[in-house]
């Protein structure tokens, strides 16, 4: 039972990324106008386009699957059905974040995600104390009651922001047909985040749980903890974005459609300039961040039970991820700059090179398992500087 709770919470959070991955950065795409145009109106004719298009395709991916849990796994029907609500609100729950960088009510958006941690932790603690249910089923069930809170409290923040309605909803779907690139990267670049966990499940040292699930504990638990080393390399990104380039970015755009030719050149470099330290700066500072993670890590986790071959795995994962994280820094400035040819590129030279290293690196010893995602990083990270340059 486990088993079978470790692996169910690993692919709702896996596949509740790569179902909602082909539709996010579209959709951003045509937030970004809208806000622009300043047609706010069309904001929830966006949302709930999205919405529709995240719940079918997710359906489509998870209704079979655990029609086959359930009768080849014979797995309890009740677990099962837990299990896919879970998954289908961790989807409107990464969907719905895409919405509330609009709001920038950061205060009251940590508060939503708190309380409902909060709330998840004292369910468990209920269900599994109180109720004397089995610890798997009782925190499946706090876990997904908390993301559908989280799910809920989005919707409403949402909704409270955005009022009025437009009811153009057939401008967003438009939208996928013109901007078809960002699909494809967006989705190439979730499934290069975690191709190489799919190639270790085909090896020797996969389990299959219930007939269904198949995992490399040791793998999977290395890849999340190096995930984790480096995860805040998003956070500063996006931070150092809005705050410092993005002010550039709009005096050289203003330049182009108002300004003298001398206007525009000063604008213009002094631009590219930033990007270039924005880009070092964020390598230095996730840099230390990761390193005194990675120290942690490495002293702290063997007295909590996880050493042994997770940790062998961990530091060459940690790297990969590294590179990862600052090759979709690129893919972002590409995007600023509508090279949309130069991020599909960046996305399959990256996802195809993963595929491949992994599959190479199986071969060699378990400390170089990771080798695979940090050459696919590496090649990744110089398509998308060249690109740049």
């Amino acid at each position: 039972t486990r088993e079978l709770f470790s692996c169910t919470v690993l692919y709702i959070f896996i596949f509740a990324l790569l179902t909602a991955s082909p539709f996010n950065s579209v959709l951003s795409r045509y937030m970004s106008d809208v806000i622009y145009e300043e047609r706010y109106e069309d904001i929830l004719p966006c949302y709930y386009v999205g919405l529709f298009l995240n719940i079918v395709f997710s359906a489509m991916v998870g209704i079979p699957f655990c029609i086959h849990e359930s009768l080849v796994g014979k797995v309890d029907i009740i677990y099962v059905f837990t299990g896919y609500c879970g998954f289908m609100a961790l989807v409107l729950a990464f969907y719905s974040m895409l919405y509330l960088s609009i709001c920038k009510d950061y205060k009251k958006i940590s508060f939503c995600f708190l309380l409902s941690m909060i709330v998840t932790v004292m369910l468990g603690f209920l269900f599994v104390k109180g109720l004397h249910w089995s610890i798997t089923y009782g925190m499946l069930l706090a876990l997904t009651i908390g993301f559908w809170l989280i799910a809920c409290l989005e919707f409403s923040m949402i909704r409270s922001y955005f009022r009025e309605n437009s009811g153009r909803y057939r401008r967003v779907l438009q939208y996928f047909r013109e901007y078809w690139p960002l699909v494809v990267t967006n989705f190439l670049y979730t499934l290069g985040l975690y191709v190489h966990n799919f190639v270790f499940w085909t090896t020797d040292l996969h389990m299959v749980v219930a007939k269904s699930f198949v995992c490399v504990q040791t793998y999977d638990m290395a890849t999340c903890l190096a995930m984790f080393t480096n995860i805040s390399a998003s956070v500063i990104f996006i931070s150092r974005v809005e705050m410092h380039f993005h002010e550039r970015y709009k005096v050289y755009s203003e330049a182009v459609t108002g300004g003298r030719g001398e206007d525009i050149r000063v604008a213009k470099k002094r631009m590219f300039r930033l990007l270039s330290e924005e880009l070092v700066s964020l390598a230095r500072v996730q840099f230390i961040i990761s390193l005194i993670i990675f120290l942690l890590a490495m002293v702290l986790l063997p007295k909590f039970g996880f050493g042994g071959l997770t940790l062998r795995i961990y530091p060459c994962l940690a790297a990969g991820y590294f590179i990862l994280f600052l090759m979709y820094a690129e893919i972002i400035f590409l995007y600023y700059f509508n090279d949309l040819s130069g991020a599909v590129l960046t996305g399959v030279a990256f996802c195809l090179s993963v595929l491949v290293g992994s599959i190479i690196s199986t071969q060699f010893q378990d400390i170089w398992y990771g080798a695979g995602l940090m050459a696919g990083s590496f090649v990744g990270w110089t398509a998308g500087y060249l690109r740049l340059r």
